[in-house]
Protein backbone atom coordinates (compact mmCIF):
# COMPACT_ATOMS: atom_id res chain seq x y z
CA UNK A 1 0.00 0.00 0.00
CA UNK A 2 1.00 3.78 -0.83
CA UNK A 3 2.17 5.70 1.94
CA UNK A 4 -0.78 8.29 1.30
CA UNK A 5 -4.48 6.70 1.39
CA UNK A 6 -7.33 7.97 -0.73
CA UNK A 7 -11.10 8.13 1.50
CA UNK A 8 -13.40 6.04 -0.03
CA UNK A 9 -14.20 7.54 -4.04
CA UNK A 10 -17.43 5.30 -4.66
CA UNK A 11 -19.43 8.66 -4.72
CA UNK A 12 -17.33 10.14 -7.65
CA UNK A 13 -18.16 7.01 -9.72
CA UNK A 14 -21.93 7.96 -9.53
CA UNK A 15 -21.74 11.65 -10.12
CA UNK A 16 -19.58 11.54 -13.44
CA UNK A 17 -22.03 10.23 -15.46
CA UNK A 18 -24.47 12.64 -14.63
CA UNK A 19 -22.11 15.88 -14.05
CA UNK A 20 -19.42 15.08 -17.20
CA UNK A 21 -19.38 17.47 -19.65
CA UNK A 22 -20.35 16.61 -23.20
CA UNK A 23 -16.92 16.57 -24.75
CA UNK A 24 -15.92 15.24 -28.59
CA UNK A 25 -12.98 12.63 -27.74
CA UNK A 26 -15.19 11.38 -24.91
CA UNK A 27 -17.14 9.29 -27.55
CA UNK A 28 -15.00 7.35 -29.20
CA UNK A 29 -12.67 4.37 -27.80
CA UNK A 30 -10.29 5.28 -31.24
CA UNK A 31 -6.68 5.91 -29.49
CA UNK A 32 -5.69 8.36 -32.26
CA UNK A 33 -8.32 10.86 -31.45
CA UNK A 34 -8.31 10.46 -27.99
CA UNK A 35 -4.11 11.23 -28.52
CA UNK A 36 -4.96 14.09 -30.63
CA UNK A 37 -7.20 15.40 -27.75
CA UNK A 38 -4.69 14.33 -24.79
CA UNK A 39 -1.71 16.11 -26.15
CA UNK A 40 -3.91 19.59 -27.31
CA UNK A 41 -5.75 19.96 -23.81
CA UNK A 42 -2.06 20.32 -22.52
CA UNK A 43 -1.56 23.85 -21.57
CA UNK A 44 -4.80 24.48 -23.16
CA UNK A 45 -8.67 25.05 -22.04
CA UNK A 46 -11.01 22.68 -22.90
CA UNK A 47 -13.24 25.80 -25.00
CA UNK A 48 -10.17 26.36 -26.95
CA UNK A 49 -9.27 22.49 -28.16
CA UNK A 50 -12.67 22.42 -29.31
CA UNK A 51 -12.77 23.41 -32.83
CA UNK A 52 -8.62 23.04 -33.23
CA UNK A 53 -9.56 19.37 -32.52
CA UNK A 54 -12.20 19.03 -35.28
CA UNK A 55 -10.37 20.93 -37.85
CA UNK A 56 -6.85 18.45 -37.06
CA UNK A 57 -8.84 15.48 -37.34
CA UNK A 58 -10.54 16.90 -40.98
CA UNK A 59 -7.24 17.29 -42.27
CA UNK A 60 -4.92 14.36 -40.67
CA UNK A 61 -7.96 11.62 -39.68
CA UNK A 62 -5.77 9.03 -38.37
CA UNK A 63 -2.08 7.80 -37.98
CA UNK A 64 -0.49 7.50 -41.50
CA UNK A 65 -1.71 11.04 -42.75
CA UNK A 66 -0.19 12.48 -39.50
CA UNK A 67 2.83 10.29 -40.03
CA UNK A 68 2.98 11.72 -43.95
CA UNK A 69 1.82 15.64 -43.22
CA UNK A 70 4.37 18.18 -44.19
CA UNK A 71 5.46 20.90 -41.49
CA UNK A 72 4.33 24.04 -42.33
CA UNK A 73 0.67 22.43 -42.23
CA UNK A 74 1.08 20.86 -38.88
CA UNK A 75 2.30 24.05 -37.65
CA UNK A 76 -0.52 25.75 -39.68
CA UNK A 77 -3.32 23.58 -37.92
CA UNK A 78 -1.28 24.50 -34.48
CA UNK A 79 -1.59 28.39 -34.94
CA UNK A 80 -2.62 29.34 -31.87
CA UNK A 81 -2.40 26.83 -29.49
CA UNK A 82 1.04 27.11 -28.96
CA UNK A 83 3.76 24.70 -27.33
CA UNK A 84 4.47 23.60 -30.86
CA UNK A 85 6.58 21.21 -29.79
CA UNK A 86 3.59 18.91 -28.87
CA UNK A 87 2.97 18.42 -32.74
CA UNK A 88 6.40 17.90 -33.68
CA UNK A 89 6.41 14.98 -31.41
CA UNK A 90 3.33 13.54 -32.55
CA UNK A 91 4.44 13.53 -35.74
CA UNK A 92 7.60 11.96 -34.56
CA UNK A 93 5.46 9.07 -32.60
CA UNK A 94 2.88 8.98 -36.00
CA UNK A 95 5.99 7.75 -37.96
CA UNK A 96 7.51 5.40 -34.76
CA UNK A 97 4.28 3.69 -35.32
CA UNK A 98 4.18 3.26 -39.04
CA UNK A 99 7.33 1.94 -39.24
CA UNK A 100 7.58 -0.10 -35.78
CA UNK A 101 3.82 -1.34 -35.37
CA UNK A 102 2.46 -1.43 -39.06
CA UNK A 103 0.34 1.60 -38.46
CA UNK A 104 -1.57 0.25 -35.74
CA UNK A 105 -1.32 2.15 -32.41
CA UNK A 106 0.06 0.19 -29.35
CA UNK A 107 -2.35 -1.65 -27.59
CA UNK A 108 0.05 -1.74 -24.00
CA UNK A 109 0.94 0.95 -21.49
CA UNK A 110 4.86 0.44 -22.25
CA UNK A 111 4.05 0.62 -26.15
CA UNK A 112 1.72 3.73 -25.63
CA UNK A 113 4.64 5.22 -23.25
CA UNK A 114 7.48 4.84 -25.35
CA UNK A 115 6.01 7.04 -28.50
CA UNK A 116 7.54 10.80 -28.83
CA UNK A 117 6.13 13.22 -26.47
CA UNK A 118 4.14 10.92 -24.53
CA UNK A 119 4.58 10.86 -20.44
CA UNK A 120 3.18 8.73 -17.95
CA UNK A 121 -0.01 10.91 -18.05
CA UNK A 122 -0.82 10.72 -21.21
CA UNK A 123 -0.01 6.76 -21.82
CA UNK A 124 -2.12 6.42 -18.48
CA UNK A 125 -5.01 8.38 -20.31
CA UNK A 126 -4.87 6.87 -23.67
CA UNK A 127 -4.07 3.05 -22.07
CA UNK A 128 -7.35 3.85 -20.03
CA UNK A 129 -9.86 5.67 -22.14
CA UNK A 130 -9.12 3.30 -25.09
CA UNK A 131 -8.25 -0.05 -24.39
CA UNK A 132 -10.00 0.00 -20.36
CA UNK A 133 -6.61 -0.68 -19.20
CA UNK A 134 -5.95 -0.22 -15.24
CA UNK A 135 -3.85 2.54 -15.18
CA UNK A 136 -3.70 5.90 -13.49
CA UNK A 137 -3.90 9.07 -15.08
CA UNK A 138 -2.44 12.20 -12.92
CA UNK A 139 -2.55 15.36 -13.84
CA UNK A 140 -2.28 18.77 -12.20
CA UNK A 141 -6.62 18.38 -11.91
CA UNK A 142 -6.08 14.95 -10.21
CA UNK A 143 -2.93 16.23 -7.71
CA UNK A 144 -5.52 19.34 -6.81
CA UNK A 145 -8.11 16.66 -5.58
CA UNK A 146 -5.92 14.34 -4.23
CA UNK A 147 -4.33 16.65 -1.79
CA UNK A 148 -7.12 18.40 -0.68
CA UNK A 149 -9.27 14.99 -0.56
CA UNK A 150 -5.99 13.64 1.92
CA UNK A 151 -5.09 17.45 4.14
CA UNK A 152 -1.48 16.13 1.83
CA UNK A 153 1.06 19.28 2.47
CA UNK A 154 4.16 18.45 0.08
CA UNK A 155 4.86 20.65 -2.85
CA UNK A 156 3.27 18.55 -6.20
CA UNK A 157 6.20 20.28 -8.27
CA UNK A 158 8.32 17.77 -6.45
CA UNK A 159 8.50 14.73 -8.68
CA UNK A 160 9.07 12.24 -5.64
CA UNK A 161 5.70 13.83 -4.54
CA UNK A 162 3.61 13.30 -8.02
CA UNK A 163 5.10 9.51 -7.66
CA UNK A 164 3.39 9.17 -4.53
CA UNK A 165 0.23 10.64 -5.37
CA UNK A 166 0.10 8.09 -8.81
CA UNK A 167 0.46 4.98 -6.59
CA UNK A 168 -1.80 6.30 -4.17
CA UNK A 169 -3.98 6.74 -7.16
CA UNK A 170 -3.11 3.92 -8.57
CA UNK A 171 -4.41 1.95 -5.46
CA UNK A 172 -7.78 3.54 -5.28
CA UNK A 173 -8.43 2.81 -8.87
CA UNK A 174 -11.29 0.09 -9.38
CA UNK A 175 -9.62 -2.28 -11.87
CA UNK A 176 -12.84 -2.92 -13.51
CA UNK A 177 -13.75 0.72 -13.88
CA UNK A 178 -10.54 2.24 -15.06
CA UNK A 179 -11.87 4.71 -17.49
CA UNK A 180 -14.67 5.65 -15.63
CA UNK A 181 -12.36 6.51 -12.38
CA UNK A 182 -10.01 8.57 -14.09
CA UNK A 183 -12.67 10.35 -16.53
CA UNK A 184 -14.27 11.03 -12.89
CA UNK A 185 -11.58 12.29 -10.99
CA UNK A 186 -10.23 14.54 -13.83
CA UNK A 187 -13.78 16.14 -14.48
CA UNK A 188 -13.64 16.88 -10.29
CA UNK A 189 -11.18 18.55 -10.65
CA UNK A 190 -11.47 20.98 -13.93
CA UNK A 191 -15.26 21.53 -13.00
CA UNK A 192 -15.72 21.46 -9.07
CA UNK A 193 -12.25 21.27 -6.97
CA UNK A 194 -10.91 24.23 -8.85
CA UNK A 195 -7.38 25.57 -9.31
CA UNK A 196 -8.50 29.75 -9.21
CA UNK A 197 -10.79 31.14 -6.29
CA UNK A 198 -12.98 29.08 -4.20
CA UNK A 199 -14.02 25.76 -5.00
CA UNK A 200 -17.41 24.45 -5.16
CA UNK A 201 -17.78 22.12 -2.53
CA UNK A 202 -21.23 22.37 -2.31
CA UNK A 203 -21.25 20.47 -5.67
CA UNK A 204 -18.43 18.04 -4.41
CA UNK A 205 -20.08 14.23 -3.74
CA UNK A 206 -16.63 13.65 -1.80
CA UNK A 207 -16.62 16.84 0.61
CA UNK A 208 -18.02 14.56 3.43
CA UNK A 209 -14.54 12.74 3.30
CA UNK A 210 -12.31 15.64 2.32
CA UNK A 211 -9.84 16.76 4.90
CA UNK A 212 -9.37 20.03 3.69
CA UNK A 213 -13.25 20.84 3.09
CA UNK A 214 -13.35 19.70 7.19
CA UNK A 215 -10.78 22.30 7.92
CA UNK A 216 -11.71 25.22 5.73
CA UNK A 217 -8.70 24.97 4.39
CA UNK A 218 -9.39 24.21 0.70
CA UNK A 219 -7.19 26.77 -0.85
CA UNK A 220 -4.27 25.94 1.00
CA UNK A 221 -3.56 22.59 -1.24
CA UNK A 222 -1.76 21.95 -3.28
CA UNK A 223 1.07 23.12 -2.13
CA UNK A 224 3.48 24.35 -4.97
CA UNK A 225 7.42 25.43 -4.30
CA UNK A 226 8.26 29.43 -5.71
CA UNK A 227 9.07 29.69 -9.66
CA UNK A 228 12.08 31.26 -10.67
CA UNK A 229 10.77 35.01 -11.72
CA UNK A 230 10.75 35.10 -15.47
CA UNK A 231 13.01 37.25 -17.80
CA UNK A 232 11.90 40.10 -19.31
CA UNK A 233 12.35 40.87 -23.08
CA UNK A 234 10.88 44.04 -24.61
CA UNK A 235 10.23 43.96 -28.36
CA UNK A 236 9.39 46.30 -31.02
CA UNK A 237 7.03 44.74 -33.46
CA UNK A 238 7.40 45.78 -37.03
CA UNK A 239 4.07 45.33 -39.22
CA UNK A 240 6.34 45.95 -42.71
CA UNK A 241 4.14 46.83 -45.80
CA UNK A 242 4.93 46.58 -49.21
CA UNK A 243 1.29 47.37 -50.72
CA UNK A 244 -0.91 44.42 -49.91
CA UNK A 245 1.44 42.40 -48.37
CA UNK A 246 3.38 42.28 -44.89
CA UNK A 247 6.64 41.14 -43.67
CA UNK A 248 7.23 38.03 -42.05
CA UNK A 249 11.31 36.24 -41.22
CA UNK A 250 10.86 32.61 -39.93
CA UNK A 251 12.18 31.59 -36.29
CA UNK A 252 15.40 29.58 -35.56
CA UNK A 253 14.90 25.73 -36.17
CA UNK A 254 15.60 25.32 -32.16
CA UNK A 255 14.06 26.90 -28.78
CA UNK A 256 11.25 29.04 -28.55
CA UNK A 257 8.58 28.95 -31.10
CA UNK A 258 11.11 26.70 -33.08
CA UNK A 259 10.08 27.17 -37.23
CA UNK A 260 7.25 29.67 -36.79
CA UNK A 261 6.92 32.90 -39.13
CA UNK A 262 6.21 36.63 -37.10
CA UNK A 263 6.60 40.05 -37.95
CA UNK A 264 10.19 41.60 -37.71
CA UNK A 265 11.05 42.50 -34.52
CA UNK A 266 13.70 44.65 -32.96
CA UNK A 267 15.11 44.07 -29.30
CA UNK A 268 14.12 46.68 -26.83
CA UNK A 269 11.37 50.06 -27.22
CA UNK A 270 11.81 51.94 -30.04
CA UNK A 271 9.63 54.85 -31.00
CA UNK A 272 7.93 56.05 -34.05
CA UNK A 273 11.02 58.50 -34.89
CA UNK A 274 13.57 56.18 -34.04
CA UNK A 275 12.12 53.54 -36.62
CA UNK A 276 11.69 56.00 -38.98
CA UNK A 277 15.05 57.23 -38.95
CA UNK A 278 16.71 53.79 -39.73
CA UNK A 279 14.62 53.30 -42.22
CA UNK A 280 15.49 56.64 -43.57
CA UNK A 281 19.29 56.30 -43.26
CA UNK A 282 19.45 53.38 -45.81
CA UNK A 283 17.24 55.53 -48.45
CA UNK A 284 14.05 53.87 -47.64
CA UNK A 285 11.83 56.55 -45.97
CA UNK A 286 8.66 55.07 -45.10
CA UNK A 287 5.52 56.70 -46.03
CA UNK A 288 3.69 56.38 -42.68
CA UNK A 289 4.52 55.07 -38.75
CA UNK A 290 1.51 54.50 -36.54
CA UNK A 291 1.75 53.46 -33.62
CA UNK A 292 -0.57 49.67 -33.03
CA UNK A 293 -0.29 49.80 -28.93
CA UNK A 294 1.33 47.51 -26.46
CA UNK A 295 1.06 44.04 -25.66
CA UNK A 296 2.00 41.41 -23.37
CA UNK A 297 2.88 37.51 -23.80
CA UNK A 298 3.64 35.14 -21.25
CA UNK A 299 5.33 31.89 -21.73
CA UNK A 300 6.58 29.88 -19.46
CA UNK A 301 10.35 31.61 -18.46
CA UNK A 302 9.68 34.58 -20.27
CA UNK A 303 7.55 37.36 -20.52
CA UNK A 304 7.33 39.64 -23.74
CA UNK A 305 6.37 43.19 -23.48
CA UNK A 306 5.61 44.46 -27.09
CA UNK A 307 5.18 47.75 -28.42
CA UNK A 308 4.01 47.80 -32.22
CA UNK A 309 4.03 50.12 -35.10
CA UNK A 310 2.76 49.69 -38.94
CA UNK A 311 5.54 51.03 -40.97
CA UNK A 312 4.13 51.50 -44.51
CA UNK A 313 6.88 51.36 -47.22
CA UNK A 314 7.47 53.32 -50.61
CA UNK A 315 6.12 51.13 -53.56
CA UNK A 316 8.82 48.39 -54.29
CA UNK A 317 10.67 48.74 -51.32
CA UNK A 318 10.82 44.88 -50.94
CA UNK A 319 13.19 44.77 -52.99
CA UNK A 320 15.56 46.66 -51.37
CA UNK A 321 15.45 45.65 -47.97
CA UNK A 322 18.74 43.85 -47.82
CA UNK A 323 20.26 47.68 -47.33
CA UNK A 324 18.21 47.13 -43.69
CA UNK A 325 20.34 44.06 -42.44
CA UNK A 326 22.16 46.07 -40.05
CA UNK A 327 18.67 45.92 -37.89
CA UNK A 328 16.23 43.51 -39.58
CA UNK A 329 16.13 40.27 -39.16
CA UNK A 330 17.91 37.72 -42.09
CA UNK A 331 15.19 35.55 -44.51
CA UNK A 332 12.84 38.14 -44.24
CA UNK A 333 10.41 38.00 -46.82
CA UNK A 334 6.63 39.30 -47.70
CA UNK A 335 3.33 37.17 -47.95
CA UNK A 336 0.15 38.08 -49.11
CA UNK A 337 -3.41 37.90 -46.90
CA UNK A 338 -4.20 33.91 -48.58
CA UNK A 339 -0.73 33.10 -47.61
CA UNK A 340 -0.96 34.28 -44.15
CA UNK A 341 -4.15 32.62 -43.81
CA UNK A 342 -3.91 29.39 -45.61
CA UNK A 343 0.27 28.62 -44.67
CA UNK A 344 2.25 30.47 -42.45
CA UNK A 345 1.54 29.95 -39.12
CA UNK A 346 1.88 32.86 -36.51
CA UNK A 347 2.40 32.37 -33.05
CA UNK A 348 -0.41 33.50 -30.62
CA UNK A 349 2.14 35.63 -29.15
CA UNK A 350 1.62 38.30 -31.51
CA UNK A 351 -2.43 37.80 -31.29
CA UNK A 352 -2.61 41.62 -30.29
CA UNK A 353 -1.33 42.54 -33.82
CA UNK A 354 -3.08 39.64 -35.92
CA UNK A 355 -6.14 42.06 -36.92
CA UNK A 356 -3.84 44.49 -38.50
CA UNK A 357 -1.39 41.94 -39.91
Amino acid sequence: MPSLTLPDIAPLLTWYPTAARDLPWRKTKDPYRIWVSEIMLQQTRVEAVIPYYFNFLDYLPDVAALAAAPEELLLKLWEGLGYYSRVRNMKKAAIAVMERHGGVFPRTYEGIRALCGIGDYTAGAIASFAFDLPYPAVDGNVMRVVTRLCGYGKPITDPAVKKEITAAVAAAQPKDAPALFNQAIMELGATVCLPNGEPKCGECPLSPVCAAHRAGKETDFPQKTKKAPRRVEKRTVLLLRDGARVALVKRPAKGLLAGLFEPPCLAGFRSAEEIAALFAAVGLTPLRVAPLGEARHIFTHIEWQMTGFEVILPEGAAAKLDTCAAFLPNGLFFADREELEQRFALPSAYRAYRAFI
